[in-house]
């Protein structure tokens, strides 16, 4: 073994141990370090897994979270970056930290999420055996840059795996691309035609236009934002056929869904299709993609279809992603937005309380959260003001508090229920006092400002650490 590598080894192990015995989590740092030591650290500790690996813009945490309950039910041990350090550093910590000091690990899978804009470096050191990418939109341009960058950096990357198994999301145009004229195994996931009946046309689209020809994409169904049955009229490129099907949703409340899936299957030159009625156990469309991504996943593995549904009535949310908090007869949830079609559909979910909710709003604009806050105004917040009725307080916080309380007021929404509060423990407790019983508080909070306000809660709650 490489003696910069052992040496890289004993140093990430230590750090680890070093920030994790400070509270300070030590995701990404120890990597870093070991990386300035031995650039092919990385390389060196991933070579020996069988690599699940899940990107995209929204979606790679909860993708992931599935996933791994999947093979937890399936008895196999994983390692993962639970904590969400998907940056090159934090993977190399991930896998430095997995492995005994001189020698291979006793677990021979690894569930990894990796950062979109990451996605290319981390191909130069790690091919997974199978590629999920969830979806793309437009999110952080001033680190992303504009979308089409985006994927096709993810394309670049893509282009440099031999083996890799890809499962892409058919309904997503740019999503899909990364499948058209592959010779590598593909299995697509999407929601059907007529599964989902109350379906608007979006007032905007961030892939109206063809990827190839720039022709206007027709719609022969919507889902939300661009996903749904596009076709192009002028070259042909259209909504490829998915494997994975939701194919009705039953119900869709706020805080979990009852849908029936379509699964096909080959057997020889025959293929087999089943249908599966299943409640999965979290909230939302978006939930409902995160957990065919992970069902195709499980079909790629070979995995008994009856334990993957399995884990799919029993969802727990992930941290910050739709996490449920208890507080006595009340719940808290908190819920991760970071661009306008994560935050619609959010908004899709607070207007099917059955209850008057609390609501709080937490905006910050560090580099993690983009510095540019512009996209807020892209967001539907009109549809929030017209269920206003059922909408109890709104208290909006974080470092741009000010600008998200000037959007709401441009969206009509009566100001004397919207309240400027900076002290994160003082709204929670009016959150909390000012819900009704068995009613939830929503707290929608953009990325950095997510960890600071899952802090105090984690103090008020004795919720775990973010990587535990």
């Amino acid at each position: 073994m490489n003696i910069k590598y052992k040496l890289a080894s004993i140093i990430s192990k230590t750090l680890c141990k070093v920030c994790r015995a400070a509270k300070f989590g030590g995701t990404s740092f120890p990597g870093k370090a070991a990386s300035i030591i031995y650039p092919d650290a990385l390389k060196e500790a991933a070579k020996n897994y069988k690599i699940i690996m899940v990107t995209g813009t929204n979606g790679k945490t909860t993708t992931t979270h599935i996933i791994g309950q999947i093979l937890e039910e399936n008895g196999i041990k994983y390692i993962t970056n639970k904590s969400g350090a998907n940056l090159t550093a934090g993977i190399a910590s991930t896998f430095l930290n997995s492995t005994k000091l001189f020698g291979e690990s006793p677990v021979r899978t690894a569930l990894i999420e990796v950062d979109e804009a990451a996605f290319n470096k981390i191909c130069d050191f790690v091919e997974p055996d199978i590629l999920i990418v969830t979806n793309f939109f437009r999110d952080q341009l001033d680190r992303y840059g504009e979308l089409y960058s985006t994927l096709n950096n993810v394309r670049l990357g893509v282009q440099k795996l031999k083996n890799t198994k890809l499962i892409l999301n058919a309904d997503d145009s740019m999503c899909a691309s990364l499948g058209r004229g592959s010779d590598k195994r593909l299995v697509y996931f999407g929601i059907g035609p007529n599964a989902y009946k109350n379906a608007e046309k979006p007032a905007y689209s961030d892939a109206m236009y063809c990827i190839y020809c720039k022709n206007k994409y027709i719609y022969s169904n919507y889902i939300y934002g661009h996903l749904g049955g596009f076709r192009c009229t002028n070259c042909g490129y259209m909504r490829p056929p998915s494997s994975i099907t939701c194919s009705n949703i039953n119900e869709l409340n706020s805080s979990d869904s009852l849908v029936q899936i379509s699964i096909e299957s080959s057997e020889g030159n025959k293929t087999k299709k089943e249908l599966y009625k299943t409640r999965i156990g979290l909230p939302g469309l978006y939930n409902i993609y995160n957990s065919l991504a992970a069902l195709s996943c499980g079909a790629v593995l070979g995995l008994p279809v009856k334990n993957s549904l399995k884990c799919l009535g029993s969802l727990k949310s992930g941290f910050g992603r739709m996490e449920e908090i208890d507080a006595g007869n009340k719940k808290i949830w908190i819920i991760l937005v970071k661009n306008p079609s994560g935050f619609n559909q959010a908004i899709d979910l607070l207007t099917k309380a059955k209850k008057q909710s609390q609501i709080a709003l937490i905006i910050n604009d560090k580099v993690a959260d983009g510095t540019d806050i512009s996209w807020l105004w892209d967001v539907n917040f009109g549809k929030l003001q017209r269920a206003s009725e059922e909408t109890g307080n709104i208290f909006v916080s974080g470092i741009r508090a000010e600008d998200m309380a000037l959007r709401l007021k441009y969206d009509d929404f009566n100001t004397a229920k919207i309240s400027i509060i900076k002290d994160y423990d003082k709204m929670i407790c009016e959150g909390l006092d000012n819900s009704l019983e068995d009613s939830s508080f929503y707290i929608l909070a953009s990325y950095t400002a997510m960890l600071d306000i899952r802090k105090h809660l984690k103090d008020k709650f004795g919720l775990k650490e973010f990587w535990e």
